[in-house]
């Protein structure tokens, strides 16, 4: 995958597709310190040990439709071609966290892409889904929180054109306030 929130799309997916109601997403950026720290905690069922160990294999995957599941090997891959590495701790009935490194100047890292539109492609398609998006980028961070959001719209879906309109705007000013005009 060219860009690193098309991992997060689908490690969020997968969460999803494992009953997670709830997903934690933390981006963490410090170029100073060379830290490029991707964290994406879950409450779905969780994997097995023999399973944790064995996700980075392309062969060893839950899915019923086909015998290859290439994610979170892809991701792990992307992982170590810049410098980093992939962990993933699980627990069955507790969830799943999977937190990726990268070298922040790693030429080989790809670019974080279009965060906006991955966020909004996942509430999209799983209005119900409670999500936390922390981003750190130096020393300035942005929150956004569906929960938030849920308290003033009452009866209005997430997932209706005009609200997710309005987090696009959120989303945007945010990420821009922290970057500063910064971006790489």
């Amino acid at each position: 995958m060219r860009e690193l929130s098309l991992h997060i799309l689908d490690i969020v997916q997968n969460s999803i597709e494992a009953g997670a109601s709830e997903v934690i997403l933390e981006i963490n950026e410090d170029p100073d310190s060379d830290l490029f720290e991707m964290i994406i905690r879950d409450n779905g069922r969780g994997m097995t040990p023999e399973m944790v160990q064995g996700v980075t294999d392309p062969f060893v995957t839950t899915r019923t439709t086909r015998k290859v599941g290439l994610g979170i090997p892809l991701f792990h891959s992307a992982a170590e071609q810049a410098g980093g590495d992939l962990v993933v701790d699980s627990e069955v009935g507790k969830g799943t966290t999977i937190r990726a490194n990268f070298s922040h100047k790693h030429i080989d890292r790809a670019p974080l892409g279009d965060m906006v539109g991955t966020i909004l492609a996942l509430l999209g398609s799983n209005p119900r889904m409670e999500l936390v998006y922390r981003h750190r980028y130096k020393d300035k961070e942005f929150e956004f929180r569906t929960e938030d959001i849920r308290e003033t719209l009452e009866d209005i879906e997430i997932s209706h054109p005009m609200i997710l309109g309005w987090i696009r705007n959120h989303l945007q000013d945010g990420l821009a306030e922290i970057y500063g005009g910064e971006r790489e």
